[in-house]
């Protein structure tokens, strides 16, 4: 992923509360040799505190062979995504047409070491860990080596541990464009109101201060 200076996180307390908010994402694995790399949707959990991401897979899954030969992964968190239609970034001194257009994201990537959990009571404290957070408000009884509902179905799985060794974070809006089209660009999104427009325009805003 290129990041350019203006796409930067502003400090690490930017992608760090921006991460809070999501929990979905994609895990890039190393394929065996002579084959593309594994990609994993997959729900996580988050702990700033801790420095690491947890989930868990399916027992017959084919990343765990490729995660055993090399446990050196990316899990990639993209969201607030737009579409940004050429003539909105055009020139003031020029034709609308020329402007170029372009897409608007956050992403955050988290290298990761990666680890398999088969002891059952650390995969029911590591489930237990994922409800507290997905399920707040409970609703749904606690996993428990042995007891209903999920201690038979704590076999069939393995837990995944990822220590994030390294973070790399990007938030492109218009960063290196004039306040002219910025102000711009945030007129037009208010005005489209599409799916993600509003929470783009607030990240070209916040991020030039306002």
């Amino acid at each position: 992923m290129l990041i350019h200076p203006w796409d930067a996180p502003q400090d690490d307390t930017e992608w760090q509360r921006w991460l809070v908010g999501r929990d979905f994402g994609q895990l890039a694995v190393n394929g065996p040799p002579g084959e593309p790399p594994y990609v994993q949707p997959l729900h996580f959990t988050y702990d700033a505190g801790l420095g690491e991401a947890v989930s868990h897979l399916a027992r017959p899954n084919p990343l765990w062979p490729a995660l055993q030969a090399n446990p050196e992964v990316l899990l990639s968190v993209v969201d607030d995504y737009v579409f940004v239609p050429g003539p909105w970034q055009a020139p003031p001194d020029g034709p609308s047409e020329h402007g170029v257009p372009t897409s608007f994201y956050a992403a955050v990537q988290l290298r990761c070491t990666a680890s398999a959990v088969d002891d059952p009571a650390e995969k029911a404290d590591l489930l237990n860990r994922q409800m507290r957070h997905f399920q707040p408000d409970g609703g749904s009884a606690r996993a428990a080596v042995g007891e209903a509902p999920y201690g038979r179905m704590l076999s069939g799985i393995r837990g995944l541990r990822l220590e994030v060794t390294r973070v790399r974070a990007k938030f492109k809006y218009a960063g290196r464009k004039s306040e002219e089209i910025q102000d711009r660009i945030a007129a037009r999104l208010a005005m489209r109101n599409g799916p993600r427009d509003q929470v783009a325009r607030e990240h070209l805003l916040r991020r030039r201060g306002e």
